[in-house]
């Protein structure tokens, strides 16, 4: 009977033991958990409305970069969260919610949104709450006035200038280099801005002017613009678009049967123009394409074959990282860069870390010690083949095997 009791009181001893372990470690687990919260990331994109297309790239970047970043164990030990909003291509809606996010959901670092504008609306709140903004398609240098914002879009402080004559380089270097230019470009901010441009470069490097136009961002009915461009016959046209806008010009040249014999993008939706037939042979510019020597830069690799496999599964057009996919990933290299190198998310120390320090990236190494906190333009010249993006120009950096294809 004394045995069957020390029996049963060492099983209940036991159990009991056993449960307080459990409860220790459940305990520790959440002291744990209340001492290394997340590191909450908050920031806005087009997920719908004009820009969606291009919006749902940088969405599909991000989540990768996020992914990646907790699977070397977070930032400073602890977790990342994306805290992610909809603002729907509206600037005025990001800068209600970059307010949002610094003063509701009390995140602890920013990410710019996708676009000029709702970028520039962003910067406005970073800038009166002293926080950090890294972003990654803002357009207008000289507009960037804010210390403490730095772009991942590494068009240089000029590229007014030196976007334009990248181009033109890329032009000058076929066989028969184009004598007339016809400009037509959206009143978008960034667009015009780069367009306008062009159009004094234009001058400078002797081409001539036959047509200039401009339509308001959003407009849908292109048929005149395309009948005026058609009259005017250039040799090269400078379409100033962003997102579909592109394909829509070239439909309405397709329907008065006109194809231009040269025609050139700013930041169409690689996808779409990518798969449009009347587009094949059509140039536009990037930092990055999904080929050597690109894909030998840090990170590239895996970032290329992650995206790849996840923008087939989500049904995106255009399922190869190209210029946006790349920059919004270049965006998180760099504010993992600082974080990592100061051990710290205090705003005012991670910019300063920035702006004295280089970033390797998938785009090569960026800088932010120039004009508005740019560095080298890294805008190379790309051209569709075959449905595909290639850079072409310069020579060094081109595809194996892929030269300039014209008509």
């Amino acid at each position: 009977m004394r045995i069957f009791s020390f029996l049963i009181r060492s099983k209940f001893e036991a159990i009991r033991g056993l449960i307080a372990s459990l409860l220790l470690l459940c305990m520790s687990g959440f002291a744990f958990s209340q001492a290394n919260p997340p590191i909450r990331i908050g920031s806005t994109l087009a997920l719908t409305g004009p820009l969606a297309a291009t919006g749902i790239v940088h969405k599909l970047a991000g989540e990768i970069a996020i992914e990646e970043i907790n699977k070397r164990g977070g930032l400073l030990g602890r977790k990342v969260e994306w805290v992610l909003k909809d603002d729907q291509s509206k600037p005025e809606l990001a800068r209600t919610l970059y307010e949002q996010l610094i003063n509701s959901d009390k995140v602890d670092l920013l990410m710019g949104p996708y676009a000029t504008g709702a970028i520039l609306s962003a910067m406005v709140v970073a800038e009166r709450y002293n926080k950090l903004l890294i972003h990654h398609t803002f357009g207008i240098p000289s507009q960037a006035k804010y210390d403490k914002q730095f772009p991942a879009w590494q068009l240089g402080s000029y590229p007014e200038k030196t976007v334009p004559n990248t181009v033109f380089d890329a032009m000058a270097s076929l066989d028969k280099p184009p004598k007339t230019i016809a400009i037509i470009t959206s009143k978008f901010p960034s667009i015009y801005f780069l367009s306008t441009g062009a159009r004094e470069v234009a001058k400078q490097r002797g081409l001539k002017e036959v047509l200039y136009l401009e339509w308001d961002f959003g407009n849908r009915d292109f048929a005149a613009i395309a009948a005026r461009v058609k009259d005017a016959a250039p040799d090269l046209v400078w379409i100033g678009d962003i997102g579909a806008e592109g394909n829509q010009v070239l439909e309405a040249m397709k329907k008065i049967d006109y194809a231009p014999p040269l025609h050139t993008h700013v930041y169409p939706s690689p996808g779409l123009l990518a798969d449009a037939p009347e587009a094949q042979g059509g140039f536009s510019i990037s930092p990055f394409e999904e080929h050597v020597p690109f894909t030998k830069n840090k990170g590239a690799e895996g970032f290329v074959k992650d995206f790849d496999e996840r923008a087939k599964a989500a049904g995106l057009p255009y399922t190869h990282v190209e210029v946006q996919a790349a920059s919004s990933f270049v965006a998180w290299q760099m504010l993992e860069a600082a974080v990592t190198n100061t051990k710290s998310l205090d705003d005012a120390t991670l910019a300063k870390w920035l702006k004295t320090n280089k970033v390797d990236t998938m785009v090569g190494k960026l800088r932010f010690d120039g004009p508005f906190n740019y560095g080298d333009d890294l805008m190379h010249v790309k051209q569709i083949q075959n449905n595909q993006w290639y850079v072409v120009w310069p020579k060094n950096l081109a595809a194996p095997g892929v030269k300039i294809q014209t008509r």
